[in-house]
């Protein structure tokens, strides 16, 4: 789903979008001639594999999810949550998929592997 930054005004707009069983809903509100806020909540089920014995699980993904959208460049060291789009066109597609790709990098145990400790290693 791609939006213009041109399309969008102070009055908030309604979107929604799944991708890989994960849904991005929330609101794009301008802020400024070049800045809009995402205001949204991540939900689903994200299937991962456990970083121990390698087998897919599904994790539960609910989480609010607060962006600032830019068509220009930035450096703001307060807030770092800012994504930069200089062609003009937001992407939430995009948005989506780099929030799913972080969530998968992340360490996952399932549940047989979650609390282990000692565990045996091949040599």
């Amino acid at each position: 789903m791609q939006i213009a930054f041109d399309k969008l005004s102070s009055t908030p707009k309604s979107f929604e979008l799944s991708l890989s069983g994960v849904n991005l809903s929330g609101t794009l509100n301008k802020q400024h001639h070049n800045t809009v806020m995402l205001d949204g909540v991540l939900s689903g089920v994200l299937e991962v594999s456990c970083d121990r014995c390698g087998v897919l699980f599904g994790v539960s993904i609910d989480q609010p999810l607060k962006l600032e959208l830019s068509q220009s460049t930035r450096q703001n060291k307060d807030n770092l949550d800012i994504i930069e789009f200089l062609d003009g066109v937001m992407d939430l597609e995009y948005v989506l998929q780099s929030e799913i790709d972080s969530i998968k990098s992340a360490y996952h145990y399932c549940e047989k592997c979650e609390g282990v400790d000692n565990f045996e290693v091949e040599i």
